[in-house]
C-alpha cells in the first residue's frame, strides 16, 4: 500500500465518523515556543487550551513535522528523520476514550477491501498509563484486546506533551508484533523493536508549565475540557504495510535515496558508512523542499540557520559518498517526485525551491574552495566563526594541512556558538584530544604551535612549555 493511500485512508475513515478534513499547515505557525511545527496537534493547540473557539468539533489531519532536536542521529539509525508526517484525529470537547479507542482499533484491523489496514488482531498489543483503569476496561471490554496484551506503563512511556508548556494528558499506545525473529517476546515493555508503535492516543486533559525531559514538569490544572489527539506516523506504518525494514526504505523515502545513489555511484547496503551518509541526503533534502516551500530562506539566524545547516549536510554527505559536483537540483526534483502525490502545491513551487537550493549549494562549495586556500591558523578561525559548524570538519583539516602533517584528525568545531578549545600540556609534543571520547592523535612539528598560540592569545588560555593538547570533537562524537 503507497503511502498516499495509506494517508487518504485515514483521511477517509474520520471524514465517515462526522471529522472535518483539515489540511496540512504550514511548518511555520506564530507560536514563540517552536520554531517548526513538531507535532500533529500543534496548529491545533488554541482549541486544546482554549484560547479560541474550534470551528468544528472533530477534525482529521495529515500534518507535515520537522523535528531537529535528534539532527544528528539522523542517518546513523534507520528511526530518526528531521521530516516525517503525522496523522491524526481530533475531539474539541466532543468525544474521548470511550470512542478513540474503538475508532482506532477498527481502521487498523478493518479488512483492506473495506478502507483499512488489514492488521491482524493477535498480532496488536496496547499499552495504558499505569493508574488509566478506565482506558484497560475499553481495551478488554468494549474492544476484545484480552488482559495479557494490555500493558501499564509509567510517566515517561505513556504520558505525552510537546516538550514545552502547554496541553498534555496520559496516553494508549498501539503496537504491532513484527514476530520472533525481530526480537525476545513479552510485549513493549520487553523490546520495542520487536513490537513497533504505530498509534498514540493521548487523551488531552491537563495543561503542563516548564520543566525538562518527559517528567519533570508541574501539571497546572486541567484543560477548559477534555479532549482527543492521536497521532499516526504515516512513515513508520507505510514500512509495516509495504513490507519494508524502516522508514527509509518506504516508496516515498527510497526515490531520494535511490537518486542519491545514482548520482554518487554508491549502492545502498553495499558500505554500512556510506548508508548512512545516503540516508542523512535522502532526508534531509526532503526537510529542505519543504521548508524553502513554506518560506524559509537560508540565513545565519533561526529557521534561516537550520535550514542552511540541513542543507550543507546534504552536500557534506554527498561529498562524502564522493561527488563533488552540484546536485541539489537533482534531489530537491526527486523530493518533490515522491511527495508530489501528498502535496501537489510543492509542483507548482519546484522552481523556486530548486532555485535556492542551488544558489546556496553553490555559496557553500564556493567557501569550501576558499578555505582549502588558507595558509595560516588565523585565517582559517576566522572562517570557522564566520561559517559556523556548516562549514564541516573536513574543511577544516583540508584547512590545516599546510600547516600540519598529515596525522591530523577531524576534531575543531564550533560547540554553542563558540569555537571552543582548552590548552594545556606536560610533554614535548602536541595532541589534538577529543573531548568527547578521549581519541588522541599525536602531531610532530612546529607549525601546530602558532595554532596553539593564537588560541592562547584570543581565549586566555593557559599553555605549558612547548606541548599543547588542543581539545575538540572528532567526526564521530
Amino acid at each position: 500500500m503507497e503511502s498516499a493511500e495509506i494517508r487518504s485512508r485515514f483521511l477517509n475513515y474520520f471524514e465517515s465518523k462526522g471529522h472535518t478534513v483539515v489540511p496540512s499547515a504550514s511548518l511555520l505557525l506564530d507560536d514563540p515556543t517552536l520554531l517548526f511545527v513538531n507535532a500533529g496537534m500543534v496548529p491545533f493547540k488554541p482549541y486544546f487550551l482554549g484560547e479560541a473557539a474550534p470551528p468544528y468539533p472533530r477534525a482529521v489531519s495529515a500534518q507535515k513535522v520537522v523535528r531537529t532536536l535528534d539532527i544528528e542521529e539522523v542517518g546513523k539509525t534507520t528511526r530518526h528523520a528531521s521530516f516525517f508526517q503525522m496523522c491524526g484525529n481530533f475531539s474539541f470537547g466532543d468525544y474521548f476514550k470511550e470512542q478513540a479507542i474503538p475508532y482506532a482499533w477498527e481502521l487498523l484491523t478493518s479488512p483492506v477491501s473495506a478502507g483499512g489496514y488489514g492488521f491482524p488482531e493477535d498480532k496488536l498489543w496496547v499499552t495504558v498509563y499505569l493508574d488509566d483503569d478506565e482506558s484497560v476496561d475499553i481495551w478488554h471490554k468494549v474492544v476484545g484486546v484480552p488482559m495479557e496484551r494490555i500493558q501499564r506503563r509509567d510517566m515517561a512511556d505513556n504520558y505525552w506533551s510537546m516538550g514545552v508548556p502547554g496541553p498534555c494528558g496520559p496516553c494508549s499506545e498501539i503496537y504491532y508484533d513484527r514476530g520472533p525473529e525481530h526480537g525476545r517476546e513479552g510485549g513493549p515493555i520487553a523490546d520495542e523493536t520487536r513490537y513497533l508503535e504505530v498509534w498514540n492516543l493521548v487523551f488531552m486533559q491537563f495543561e503542563r508549565g516548564e520543566g525538562p525531559g518527559k517528567e519533570n514538569f508541574p501539571i497546572l490544572g486541567e484543560l477548559p475540557s477534555k479532549s482527543i489527539d492521536t497521532g499516526m506516523g504515516l512513515e513508520r506504518m507505510a514500512a509495516l504495510l509495504q513490507g519494508v525494514d524502516n522508514i527509509y526504505e518506504i516508496d516515498t523515502t527510497r526515490i531520494i535515496l535511490d537518486r542519491a545513489s545514482e548520482l554518487s555511484g554508491r549502492k545502498y547496503g553495499a558500505d554500512p558508512k556510506s548508508d548512512v551518509a545516503l540516508r542523512v541526503v535522502a532526508d534531509h533534502a526532503r526537510t529542505c523542499a519543504f521548508l524553502i516551500a513554506d518560506g524559509v530562506l537560508p540565513g545565519n539566524e533561526g529557521r534561516g540557520y537550520v535550514l542552511r545547516r540541513i542543507l550543507r549536510r546534504v552536500v557534506r554527505n554527498m561529498r562524502l559518498l564522493g561527488t563533488n559536483d552540484p546536485s541539489m537540483k537533482e534531489l530537491i526534483a526527486a523530493s518533490i517526485t515522491a511527495m508530489a502525490p501528498q502535496y501537489p502545491e510543492l509542483l507548482s513551487e519546484q522552481g523556486r525551491i530548486m532555485s535556492i537550493a542551488a544558489a546556496e549549494e553553490e555559496t557553500f562549495l564556493s567557501t569550501l574552495e576558499r578555505a582549502g586556500g588558507f595558509a595560516s591558523a588565523q585565517e582559517v578561525y576566522r572562517l570557522m566563526q564566520r561559517e559556523g559548524e556548516s562549514i564541516g570538519l573536513t574543511t577544516v583539516y583540508r584547512s590545516l594541512q599546510s600547516l600540519v602533517n598529515d596525522k591530523i584528525v577531524d576534531v575543531l568545531r564550533r560547540d554553542d556558538g563558540e569555537a571552543i578549545y582548552r590548552l594545556c600540556g606536560e610533554a614535548h609534543h602536541h595532541h589534538l584530544v577529543c573531548k568527547g571520547c578521549g581519541d588522541t592523535v599525536e602531531i610532530e612539528g612546529g607549525a601546530i604551535e602558532k595554532w596553539a598560540k593564537m588560541m592562547a592569545e584570543e581565549h586566555g588560555f593557559r599553555e605549558v612549555g612547548h606541548t599543547a593538547e588542543i581539545f575538540g570533537l572528532c567526526a564521530k562524537c
